[in-house]
């Protein structure tokens, strides 16, 4: 295997041509898709210039040309799509959310690592340029110790009950599909919190429409986090330390700028990290950096910490009675 990788691209929805697009445009190799249908990925493939398009998910995963798996499916399917590229010896790179609960997530992650396989959450956001940064400036103490976190991420969506977003049988509402971000954006900062109060309200099909969380971490630190599927936000992101704060301005997880304070409020940098398109090519060159070195995790967002997110996740579906008839729940 060269250190380039072959992906395969395993699902042909609106996320998938995202990351096709800037796998291509970064100079990736996408060589194969595979979608339930042979129309619909054979209608992908050409428009992406993909070379082979399979109307099963278990012809793509058998292509013996391709190295590395993104899937790209409906979070319901997460763990058994992974597990499905992880058993025919692939590497993947799933879409977030990781799985459905955190029981999934351990199957895939232990998986893959009796395999020796790697799999990464997709939360692309972790390894944009400015996040990048943010990272060096929190471990170096140049915001002294971190005392809060606030995020929200709020959309406007479809409000027809069959939409993906809306639907209880997809895994929908705002936690898993947008809440994911601040909330993975508290661990980056934080890490695992002790603590974790929710609540939410919910759709005509039971789905969470807006849901705010708190994070405690002991008496130290918390995160203030906010997310609703049916309303614009300003999407912004503050980091507020003893020492100085962070302001990520909109929108806070896309290529975006900061501006650091200092513990008097004058501003000490400004960061632009705008020039990079949109940004999802950096999680896949990170997969790649991981197989080329032997590696099976790295400190940017290692698998142990997607099966924590999880379990965090679970907590707060629990609080706010968010349940899923996939699930076996009470």
């Amino acid at each position: 295997m060269t250190d380039q990788l072959a992906w395969g691209i395993l699902g042909t929805g609106w996320i998938a041509g995202l990351q096709t697009s800037d796998l291509l445009e970064h100079g990736f190799s996408v060589v194969a898709v595979g979608s339930r249908t042979a129309g619909a990925a054979t209608e992908f493939a050409t428009k992406y210039g993909i070379p082979a398009a399979y109307g099963s998910y278990e012809e793509l995963v058998a292509n013996p040309d391709v190295d590395a798996i993104y899937v790209a499916s409906p979070h319901p399917f997460h763990e058994e799509h992974a597990l499905l590229a992880l058993n025919a010896g692939k590497h993947v790179l799933v879409e977030k959310v990781f799985t459905m609960n955190a029981a999934q997530a351990e199957t895939v992650v232990a998986r893959a690592s009796e395999l020796g396989l790697v799999v990464l959450e997709a939360m692309w956001a972790r390894y944009l340029p400015h996040m990048v940064r943010i990272r060096e400036l929190v471990r170096s103490g140049a915001l002294g110790s971190i005392r809060s976190v606030i995020a929200d991420h709020n959309q406007n969506l479809s409000r027809d009950p069959l939409h993906r977003i809306n639907n209880p049988l997809l895994g929908g509402g705002a936690l898993l599909d947008l809440g994911i971000y601040p909330l993975s954006f508290a661990y980056d900062i934080l890490g695992t919190p002790t603590n974790v109060v929710a609540v939410a309200a919910k759709t005509a099909t039971g789905v969470d429409r807006q849901t705010s969380m708190i994070l405690s971490y002991g008496d130290e630190a918390q995160a203030v986090l906010q997310t609703t599927l049916d309303l614009h936000g300003p999407n912004r992101a503050v980091i507020v330390g003893s020492e100085g704060r962070i302001e990520i301005d909109e929108v806070w997880y896309e290529p975006t700028t900061f501006t650091r304070f200092d513990g008097s409020g004058a501003v000490v940098e400004e960061f632009d990290g705008t020039a990079t398109g949109r940004g999802m090519q950096f999680q896949a060159a990170e997969l790649e950096r991981l197989v080329a070195a032997g590696e099976l995790a790295n400190d940017i967002l290692p698998p142990s910490q997607s099966v924590q997110i999880m379990y965090t996740l679970d907590e707060i579906r629990r609080q706010i009675s968010l349940t899923y008839p996939m699930l076996d729940e009470n």
